[in-house]
């Protein structure tokens, strides 16, 4: 994989976990490793208010400072950079330096107040959610506790809808380049017509399991070891809870239906999942994913 990933940096724990996991990508995938603190563009500024100017200079020194802290700080063979930018809002700024570098993904840790090891949504991460035409990924609260450098395995979680083997594709290309396995799993029961009986929807999963291995033994190389398993449950959340994850993996979903071309947004079944995931997600706009899980 080439090209960058872009990490929304805080001097903070979010901040702290946003940067492991992009450096876990980074190392996985061969990428550069960006790390971006956003500061308030003169839009943003209150008019009423006549700039200052040193004021502005210790907003721009204490930044330089907090990602020099930060870059030191990161593995030493990853080729690693800060930068500071500016823009209305910290996500808006994220995705203008996404489109600079020509960024695979945009990183950014859990808002405040999170559970360790669960996500919270903040208000970066939802506009993002939103707006961003690049992949989004969500570090978990304490992912900068973590030990592990590479991914271990890629989850896909795949629905029925059409455009499923287009986020197959993406998910096949961050195992290939990481040289680890992928996993395919089906959350077809949550993803049918209502009103189906138990029968139907076992059946409606079977297919599906039969119809991902059949995609996927066209998109995957000979070389990728991939697996199928469904995800039993009465929820989203059940199922999601009841499932295996290997320390340090990443699970990726596609944006919903509901988004607009090449933008994110985040559908209720990822939504629902998110609520239960202790691994990091990452969301893929419908031009890489016209379906897949919403």
């Amino acid at each position: 994989m080439t090209g960058s990933i872009v990490v929304g940096y805080t001097a903070t724990d979010a901040g702290a976990d946003a940067a492991a996991l992009g450096a876990r990508l980074a190392r996985s995938l061969g990428a550069t490793l960006r790390l971006v603190i956003v500061l308030p563009s003169e839009g943003t500024r209150n008019a009423a208010v006549a700039p200052e100017r040193a004021y502005e200079d210790h907003l721009r020194r204490q930044a330089t400072q907090w990602l020099e802290d930060a870059v030191s700080g990161l593995p030493q063979e990853l080729v690693r950079t800060g930068h500071v930018r500016f823009g209305e809002s910290f996500a808006e700024g994220l995705i203008a330096a996404g489109e600079e570098f020509g960024a695979r993904l945009i990183v950014v840790g859990a808002a405040n107040g999170s559970l360790f090891g669960r996500h919270r949504l903040g208000s970066v991460a939802s506009e993002l959610l939103h707006s961003s035409t690049i992949p989004v990924a969500l570090a978990p609260a304490g992912t900068s506790t973590e030990d592990d450098h590479v991914l271990p395995r890629v989850t896909v979680a795949v629905g029925t809808r059409p455009g499923a083997e287009n986020l197959l594709d993406e998910a096949a290309t961050v195992a290939a380049d990481a040289h680890v396995g992928l996993r395919l799993v089906s959350l077809v029961p949550f993803d049918v017509p209502p009103g189906l009986d138990t029968g139907s929807i076992r059946l409606a999963g079977d297919e599906h399991s039969r119809e991902v291995l059949s995609v996927a033994s066209g998109l995957l190389p000979d070389s990728l070891d991939a697996v199928v398993e469904e995800a039993p449950g009465d929820s989203v959340e059940d199922a999601v809870a009841h499932l295996s994850w290997l320390p340090g993996e990443v699970v990726l979903v596609g944006s919903s239906r509901l988004a607009q071309p090449r933008r994110l947004f985040l559908g209720s079944t990822a939504a629902k999942m998110l609520h239960e995931l202790p691994v990091p997600m990452i969301v893929v706009p419908r031009t890489r994913a016209e379906a897949g899980v919403r």
